[in-house]
């Protein structure tokens, strides 16, 4: 039911390709996952996402539990068809929402105390409801239940966050239910390497279908989070899927590939379309500075998405200045295009031998 072939590794770098096969289809990586939190793909519809040609998406346990809770979407028949979206789906298991409540939730060993923020209304989350939320909703990948240090963060909250981590995996292979979903478990431990070294080896102790590199992107610096990913990596199974967790950027991408990852996920590139940024060849733009008024090219010369071999900047700037919807659904529809191709793009260039020299010219594109 699960499987993961690798096809190619590069000889320079860590970068590999390879198929992550799923009930829902095969996966092939190096790949980017769009987010959809509350299970749709913000300003998107699934058209939308098969035009940026996405092999997968995300949701979130976390707050689907809240709203509109997981019985009702199993009652609907999963994810998959309470969404209409057929290919693979992922869903985190809440421990990042949960951390980013820092005044509205207590943590101890048995699981997380959380206030909503939108209702007042006060929740309980453990590994075991963790696992009942993610079986309910019956995504194809699901992840473990963990707890995300801060940074910074001292090195005895980060070691008691790691091991609270650790104790809650084993919980949640214990409550996990279901065959035809693959449970990935989340290394811990911040930015200490003895600490990122112990999690990964008990964390690569489970048998597990895949396995995820957490507590990056949580606001420390580019070069932190590089370092990581590289010291980390090597202590996760070779012939498993590697995940990076909430990195977006295509730099961070491509960083991310060449130290060995398979898989990332981000909000960015929609969060960023809604506030008029796009990706483009030469960096990052921003559609409503005059320069693109009387601008009749596309958002990125060369790209196929729907916007682009459709649409104009001049355009797309006045939907978004006059903050027309179909701007903001353009700018997300190329942006998540962009990334999406850029990880196609990635994995030519590994199955020919080429990453090296891919990676070396799009780092060094104007803008970057």
């Amino acid at each position: 039911m699960f499987s993961f072939k690798l096809q190619k590794n590069c000889t320079k770098t860590r970068a590999r390709a390879g198929e992550f096969t799923t009930p829902h289809g095969v996966i092939k990586t190096p790949v980017f996952m769009p987010v959809g939190t509350n299970s749709a793909v913000k300003m998107m519809t699934n058209d939308h996402l098969e035009n940026t040609q996405a092999q997968i998406i995300l949701a979130n346990a976390y707050h689907l539990f809240l709203r509109p809770g997981h019985k009702l979407v199993e009652k609907a028949g999963g994810l998959h068809n309470w969404m209409n979206w057929h290919k693979p789906i992922l869903t985190d298991s809440g421990g990042f929402q949960v951390f980013s409540l820092a005044d509205l939730r207590k943590i101890n060993d048995d699981g997380v105390s959380f206030k909503d923020p939108k209702s007042g209304s006060n929740y309980f989350i453990n590994p075991e409801i963790s696992m009942e939320i993610q079986n309910a909703l019956g995504a194809d990948i699901i992840m473990a239940f963990d707890e995300c240090a801060p940074y910074p963060c001292d090195y005895d909250l980060t070691k008691e966050a790691m091991e609270r981590t650790h104790k809650w995996l084993f919980r949640c292979v214990d409550a996990h239910k279901r065959q035809d979903q693959a449970l990935f478990p989340i290394v811990q431990g911040g930015v200490y390497e003895d600490l990122r070294e112990e999690s990964a080896k008990v964390i690569a102790s489970a048998e597990a279908h895949g396995y995820a590199i957490g507590g990056v992107s949580v606001g420390e610096p580019a070069e932190i989070k590089n370092k990581i990913v590289e010291f980390t990596v090597p202590f996760l199974p070779e012939n498993k899927p590697r995940y990076l967790m909430g990195v977006g950027t295509p730099e961070d991408l491509l960083d991310g590939v060449s130290r060995g990852i398979d898989m990332f996920d981000c909000v960015m590139p929609t969060r960023n379309a809604r506030h008029g940024s796009f990706f483009t060849s030469d960096g990052r733009k921003n559609i409503k500075i005059k320069d693109f008024e009387d601008d009749f090219s596309p958002l990125d010369k060369g790209c196929n998405c729907y916007a682009c071999q459709n649409h104009t900047k001049a355009y797309i700037r006045h939907l978004c200045r006059q903050q027309e919807a179909t701007g903001a659904i353009l700018m997300t529809i190329h942006n998540i295009h962009f990334l999406v191709n850029l990880m196609r793009e990635a994995r030519k260039a590994i199955l020919e031998g080429e990453f090296h020299t891919f990676y070396g010219k799009k780092m060094a594109s104007p803008g970057r």
